[in-house]
């Protein structure tokens, strides 16, 4: 996208595929950062408080708003969180893409399994059956309303989901901690246990 002039330049904490290797290396608009020029809550030009949106998916989203991406709807680690949560806090629209359902699973939830995210961060969540937005925003609910957008409580999506697949069994995970989630400012913010 930036070969085709859609970005002006790129910011780069790692790169993941030879391409982007050789553009990093050759072009001097794909620049390099370090991950505290990136994302460090203690440095007030860091790159993500410049995004006016981010997009993010999750494995689950609950009727809070706080997203999972650390573990899987029964509560295996899939792995971290790669910055999910320094983007929707840097962000001025967060916003978090996901079906309704995956593979039988519904992704609206009462309760996420894992806060990788916290509510407070994520503005919007969007599905193929409508948008909600969490009600810290209440301008975006009418700017969208007067767009046409099909705006629903995410409570409405949480039952939809409900409706479609029936009620999930709960993860109980009662077991030793194995990993320990922390918000962006250092602060436990959630614990996986192992389950037994």
């Amino acid at each position: 996208m930036l070969q085709d002039g859609y970005f002006d330049k790129i910011l780069d904490t790692q790169c993941f595929d030879l391409r982007a290797v050789e553009s990093l290396r050759e072009d001097p608009r794909h620049l390099e950062i370090s991950t505290i020029r990136y994302a460090s809550p203690g440095v007030k030009n860091a790159a993500v408080n410049s995004l006016d949106v981010v997009i993010l998916g999750g494995t689950q989203i609950d009727t809070s708003f706080n997203v999972n991406v650390h573990t899987t709807s029964d509560g295996r680690i899939m792995g971290g969180s790669g910055g999910h949560t320094d983007c929707a806090a840097g962000a001025k629209l967060s916003m978090i893409l996901s079906p309704l359902v995956r593979q039988r699973l519904p992704i609206v939830v009462d309760k996420v399994n894992c806060i990788s995210t916290r509510g407070d961060y994520v503005d919007v969540f969007v599905s193929q059956y409508g948008i909600a937005v969490n009600p810290r925003r209440k301008e975006l609910v009418d700017r969208l309303r007067d767009k046409g957008f099909p705006i629903m409580e995410i409570e409405e999506l949480w039952q939809k989901a409900r409706t479609i697949c029936g009620e999930p069994r709960r993860v109980e995970a009662h077991g030793r901690p194995v990993a320990i989630v922390l918000d962006r400012n250092g602060s436990q913010q959630d614990i996986i246990r192992k389950k037994e």
